[in-house]
């Protein structure tokens, strides 16, 4: 079917490839980088990148994408030439039900496209959504659309409240969450973070707690996390420190960085642990402080100390999820980590590109994992992994990734 000169040389060096890098490393992490005196891996097949994409699209209007799944295995570093005109944010992946999720493409300053992926059919929705947010628990979706935001009881559901919102509020919503009452949407952006409801449109991050009156709320690398259960908030940028805050907006407690800016924030799923993550270019630390220090909390910066546990020493996180007994974290450099909260990393596993996004199942099997490279991947986890081009020991099957790319008239299965 294929050219076999082509399909021999993408199969072999792509196995050969990930042999060498899983090998080094399994070195680094066992012996120390500094020991490592081999040469890094080198991915050689972006010569066959182009006619391989064209092989791929070709598979996908035949309906043969599994028996090329088969003979060329997905790899991303071959493809990077491909994606310096195509690729695009995708964002804001949300779980619905049984293998549906619904995520939009485009980042908080460019026009963005929301969609539904049920098992491997996309579905486009309506162009004037440009954020979508799901509650912790009690599953209501919010849509915004210019000038207000819409609250669901379920995907598709009856609509049970609807907020207004001022153009400030509007633009550049990095991400929101609906309480679980659908009483409250906690709104992320780069103008500031806030708590929106009928009652009160409240800027609770940053804060002009000196009246400064040339200060402004615009700020960078904004995050932002809401406890399961709705009790506590914890909010932070690049120029502030993370803060816990109670349901109301009001300061409980402050978390300094222990890498250089704060960037990243996620509860446990049963809110027992909070963990911070901060930056230095494409590296960072995260840390973990349990809840009942939430309330009072003084994490110093840059200073060790028995009131917090090391989650992980290497990741800048861009995202993640909670599951049952651990977290699964995205990094600039596009590896998934697992770790428990005890700061023991369960397993890594590679895909390329800095991670924009995650839902994971409800029944935690099923994970979705977007990048910036504008691919969009699906993972059963713990299934076992699917081929030996796999970079990472994390035992996951990827059942397909689809690159959704601007330009193309459609999203290709690989």
């Amino acid at each position: 079917m294929y050219n076999t000169t082509i399909q021999k040389e993408w199969f072999s060096n792509g196995e050969r490839y990930a042999k060498e890098i899983n090998e080094m490393v399994e070195f680094g992490k066992k012996n120390g980088w500094e020991n490592w005196k081999g040469e890094e891996p080198e991915d050689k097949r972006a010569h066959l990148a182009l006619e391989v994409f064209e092989l791929l699209k070709a598979a996908n209007q035949n309906g043969e994408t599994e028996l090329f799944r088969e003979q060329f295995p997905p790899a991303h570093s071959p493809i990077i030439p491909l994606m310096k005109e195509k690729s695009q944010s995708i964002e804001q992946l949300h779980f619905i039900s049984d293998q549906k999720i619904v995520f939009l493409t485009g980042t908080s300053y460019e026009k963005r496209q929301a969609y539904v992926l049920d098992q491997d059919n996309i579905t486009t929705l309506d162009e004037s959504i440009h954020a979508i947010g799901k509650s912790k628990q009690g599953n209501i979706f919010a849509l915004a659309t210019p000038g207000k935001i819409s609250l669901y009881k379920g995907w598709n559901g009856e609509i049970i409240n609807e907020f207004t919102l001022s153009e400030t509020q509007d633009s550049g919503i990095t991400e929101m969450t609906p309480f679980n009452d659908g009483n409250k949407v906690l709104v992320v952006s780069s103008n500031g973070i806030y708590l929106i409801s009928k009652e009160d449109k409240k800027l609770i991050h940053p804060t002009n707690e000196d009246n400064d009156e040339d200060w402004t709320s615009q700020i960078d690398m904004e995050n932002a996390a809401l406890s399961h259960d709705n009790t506590y908030i914890a909010v932070g940028d690049q120029g502030y420190d993370h803060r816990i805050l109670d349901a109301e907006g009001n300061t409980l407690g402050a978390i300094g960085p222990q890498s250089s800016y704060p960037h990243f924030c996620l509860f446990a799923k049963d809110d027992s642990q909070l963990i911070t993550n901060s930056c230095h270019f494409y590296n960072g630390i995260t840390i973990g402080i349990n809840s009942d220090q939430y309330i009072g909390a003084d994490i110093e910066a840059y200073t060790e100390s028995d009131d917090f546990t090391f989650i992980d020493e290497e990741m800048r996180v861009y995202a993640g999820v909670a599951t049952k007994d651990h977290y699964i974290l995205g990094d600039a450099y596009g590896y998934i980590k697992a770790f428990d909260n005890n700061g023991n990393q369960l397993w890594r596993y590679f895909l390329g590109s800095t991670i924009s996004g995650m839902t994971v199942s409800d029944n935690g099997e099923t994970l979705w994992v977007a990048a910036h490279s504008g691919i969009l991947h699906k993972l059963t986890l713990n299934k076992g992994q699917r081929d030996t081009h796999i970079i990472g020991n994390g035992k996951h099957y990827e059942e397909f990734r689809l690159l959704i790319w601007k330009d193309e008239p459609q999203a290709w299965k690989w």
